[in-house]
């Protein structure tokens, strides 16, 4: 007949938890992680929300100088080509 092995696994870890030192997210309670977790989920949208408002500032700023120099005629004239025989 076949001994049947005992699984060393189920001693293995009992051994490892007690090696490691306790994590603070160990020795916190699990609400005061949550709001934890909560509160930057927050300041991760808050953040993002800036960078879109600092980008559609951009982005404006940048449409407005360039219907600025689309309406100056001497930036027309320095940037266009210069040969008109192929608009004829």
């Amino acid at each position: 007949m076949v001994k049947k092995r005992k699984p060393l696994s189920s001693s293995a870890p009992a051994s490892q938890d007690k090696d490691q030192p306790a994590t603070l997210k160990d020795l916190l309670d699990p609400e005061i992680l949550n709001k934890l977790k909560a509160q930057a989920d927050q300041m991760k949208a808050e953040e993002a929300d800036k960078r879109e408002k600092e980008r559609k500032q951009k982005e404006e700023a940048r449409k407005a100088e360039q219907k600025r120099l689309d309406n100056s005629f001497e930036h027309l004239l320095a940037n266009s080509s210069m040969d008109w025989k192929k608009y004829k």
